[in-house]
């Protein structure tokens, strides 16, 4: 994994939210990968398996236009990488804009697939 491998994967992972195309985000995992949505949780706040990342994935989706985001690599040490960025939802009627900021904890397959994701996140405060 470098830095340009990591950037086209989080820009796989952009359009796979986009578009919320099943095909898409699986492609994005392991057969056995583990997405952690809490990471302090435990396995009751996790994916695990390709087919329930998708599945969990759809479930929460997020209609289109309602949201941006974009994530950039900020350390890559072999297989395991850090990523951050934003994740910006628009005011509508379920509420005001929210932004968040991103850190996440992944870790790749040779084949470029993703094994473990680990998702921080924290909501930006309004002044």
């Amino acid at each position: 994994m470098n830095r340009d491998d990591l950037q086209a994967w989080l820009d796989r992972y952009v359009e796979a939210w986009t578009t919320d195309d099943p095909a898409s985000i699986a492609a994005l995992f392991t057969d056995d990968a583990t997405y952690r949505y809490r990471p302090y949780g435990g396995d009751e706040h996790a994916s695990i398996g390709r087919e329930a990342i998708v599945a969990a994935w759809l479930e929460e989706g997020d209609p289109p236009g309602s949201w941006e985001a974009r994530y950039e690599p900020w350390a890559i040490d072999g297989d395991r990488a850090v990523a951050t960025g934003i994740s910006r939802y628009f005011a509508s009627a379920k509420g005001p804009e929210r932004t968040y900021h991103n850190a996440f904890l992944l870790r790749f397959a040779a084949d470029g697939r993703c094994t473990a994701f680990t998702e921080y996140y924290m909501l930006e405060e309004s002044t």
